[in-house]
């Protein structure tokens, strides 16, 4: 039986960012709006819309790592796994009780988001379903849509365009320019974290059948795709100074963009990437948290 730091560890903690971030975005973008007579700035707000748009995306982001890790096991992607530990891969834990996990986390972002549906607009429900189906049919069933190489494009619509916009339009049942754009750099730079991820698992995915971006594009373009997704966000930021000048604070996040680029373009494999992960996921949290601040007083 799988120990408590077992689970936590399945759940994949490096990849929370992807989820936190969009959400503090969204939220920057929504003050933005709000305050151009939207609403009234930060008394327009209903916070707690904020807090379940978080749970909704943070449940679906650990669902869909337990999904990931319950499917590669029993395909035996996982057999000969290069990175962190899997639960089922590794026989800590069953491929039931994974599974089991993976529903569980689902169904709870399902509630969370059929509440923000019902006090917003009832297409949400119709969002949430095709986020649901594409966070487990990434790696599960018979044609897994990750074994095809679309899952950089699936993180950067679900974790980026859908997350981003999706919290700015539950916040001000509204989405503009800035939303739109704010969600194309965390998008950005959560596909880079599936790049980095893939790019480390090219061998075992090769052998095993997976033909991710990574696999397709080799290793030395991956790496080029890697640090170009990277460099969006800082584009962005630029961009946004139509909005307000203070998008520039967004400039402030590119040392910690320099140290994920660094084991990636010195030519880091295997574990030498991990920190990379790490650093990206940083990277990620302090662009958002400095532009939703920018965005919010600006």
């Amino acid at each position: 039986m799988a120990s408590v730091k077992q689970w936590i560890d399945g759940a994949r903690p490096r990849t929370l960012p992807n989820a936190i971030a969009p959400v503090i975005a969204g939220t920057g973008a929504a003050l933005h709006l709000a305050a151009d007579g939207v609403g009234d700035r930060f008394g327009g707000i209903e916070w707690w819309k904020a807090a379940l748009a978080l749970a909704v995306s943070l449940s679906l982001i650990i669902g869909v790592n337990y999904a990931n890790d319950y499917s590669d096991g029993v395909r035996g992607t996982d057999d000969d796994r290069v990175g962190p530990m899997r639960l089922v891969g590794s026989g800590a834990a069953s491929a039931q009780a994974v599974k089991l996990a993976a529903f569980g986390c689902l169904g709870l972002g399902a509630v969370c988001g059929l509440v923000l549906a019902l006090v917003t607009a009832w297409w949400l429900v119709v969002v949430g379903a095709v986020c649901i189906a594409g966070a487990w049919f990434y790696t599960g069933g018979k044609k897994p849509y990750g074994y095809l190489g679309f899952g950089e494009v699936a993180v950067f619509v679900f974790f980026g365009l859908v997350a981003v916009c999706g919290t700015q339009y539950v916040l001000v049942e509204r989405v503009d320019w800035v939303g739109v754009l704010t969600a194309v750099a965390v998008g950005s730079l959560s596909s880079a974290v599936l790049v980095v991820n893939n790019l480390r698992d090219i061998p075992t995915d090769t052998e095993s059948g997976k033909i991710t971006v990574a696999v397709r594009l080799g290793d030395a373009k991956t790496r080029v795709l890697f640090a170009t997704l990277t460099v969006v966000p800082f584009v962005v930021s630029l961009a946004l100074i139509a909005a307000t000048p203070w998008a520039l604070a967004g400039l402030l996040a590119a040392p910690l963009v320099y140290v994920a680029n660094k084991p990636v373009t010195g030519g880091a494999k295997g574990m030498g990437l991990i920190p990379t992960l790490g650093a990206t996921g940083q990277a990620m949290l302090a662009w958002s948290a400095l532009t939703a601040v920018a965005l919010a007083v600006g």
